[in-house]
């Protein structure tokens, strides 16, 4: 009896030494961005149903509940991370979360680049990189220096960022788009964006995995902003989105030049989610257009869980057919379909390199 409590003692102190001094061989997420990759933080900040979702149905498939995923079920994000045999990164701002070293999600619906995007409202990306300066603090205090160190360089830092920027002119009524051409309006949210990835790099941070931005004129909430349209998509707003990926792309592409050990993977989001929605069932899905959960033409007005302004709602028995989950997000089934492409399951000719997901999480 003796000898087996010594040798279980041992076996826990083994498992305790290398859960701590292992960061060599762990490859935390570190999540960033807006509601397509927030797991909940919104839950935890004073703001609007518009910019929450922990109310039903949300969550409805999955987890059989509402954590604050804007879907019915999990993300992007989370596949990564199962994919990468890690378990579900938790938001930073969940209570008793502590836990950093299999990462963290500071990702808030709604933010945006600008500070001035739903500002207060939201979590914007310059308040999500001083959260991540704190954690790296904290990791330094409890793994010392050089573990901290290269547990950070090791780890992968997602990004999805930029889409509520160029919405919210248009769902606001603001005049700010009359203020600046759009090539001038895309250079200052990508400033915004580079200032804020560099501060992040210098905190530790090698290799990042952005999603350019998707068709942002052709989800269900902005087809129906102009009746005229008739529910085609707004042109306009499809335009900015495009000239910010075209733009993005140098702006990494010159990142990777002028800073040392700078990594990234680029998964062309808007193309891939254009061919689901023009060719829904070579994706397994019969519907690419309308939302599930909403109302309104296309299911279109933001009203899903009737916590919007808007009480009355539709909902679609099997969101697993559906491309979109509400006005501008997916469902369950649409980003794992993507995940796998972006993972690499799939042959796919999104993944617009250098690097893919899959590498970060195989380099050292």
């Amino acid at each position: 009896m003796k000898f087996t409590v010594f040798f279980l003692l041992i076996f826990f102190f083994a498992s305790v030494s290398h859960t701590i001094h292992g960061s060599k061989n762990r490859v935390p997420l570190f999540i960033f961005g807006d509601s397509f990759l927030d797991a909940g933080n919104n839950n935890y900040i004073n703001t609007t149903a518009l910019d929450q979702a922990n109310f039903w149905p949300y969550g409805e498939t999955y987890f059989k509940f509402p954590t604050g995923r804007f879907s019915d079920g999990r993300l992007i994000s989370d596949f990564i991370a199962e994919y990468a045999n890690l378990a579900l990164v938790p938001p930073f701002l969940q209570p008793g979360n502590n836990q950093y070293s299999g990462g963290v999600n500071f990702a808030s619906g709604g933010a945006g680049a600008l500070v001035e995007t739903f500002e207060g409202s939201v979590i914007p990306l310059k308040t999500q990189a001083r959260n991540y300066k704190k954690v790296a603090g904290i990791l330094r205090q409890k793994l010392g220096s050089s573990e901290a160190k290269l547990l950070l360089s090791n780890g992968v830092y997602m990004f999805s960022i930029g889409s509520n920027d160029y919405l919210s002119p248009f769902l606001t009524d603001s005049d700010v788009l009359k203020s600046y051409s759009h090539s001038e309006y895309v250079a200052m949210v990508l400033r915004n964006m580079t200032s804020i990835i560099k501060g992040i790099y210098k905190r530790g941070a090698r290799k990042f995995v952005f999603m350019n931005l998707p068709p942002l004129g052709c989800v269900p909430g902005t087809r129906i902003i102009d009746v005229e349209q008739n529910g085609e998509c707004l042109q306009q707003l499809s335009d900015l989105s495009s000239l910010h990926n075209r733009v993005l792309h140098r702006v990494l592409l010159n990142l990777a030049k002028k800073l040392k050990g700078f990594k990234f993977a680029l998964y062309d989001f808007n193309t891939d989610l254009t061919q689901m929605m023009n060719h829904p069932f070579k994706y397994g899905l019969k519907e690419g257009k309308s939302a599930c959960c909403g109302s309104g033409r296309l299911r279109g007005e933001y009203s899903c869980g009737g916590k919007r302004g808007q009480k009355e709602f539709e909902l679609c028995k099997k969101p697993n057919e559906f491309l979109f989950w509400d006005s501008y997000h997916l469902t369950e089934s649409a980003y794992k379909n993507i995940a796998d492409r972006m993972w690499g399951f799939t042959n796919s000719s999104y993944n617009i390199g250098p690097y893919t997901v899959t590498d970060f999480f195989q380099l050292p």
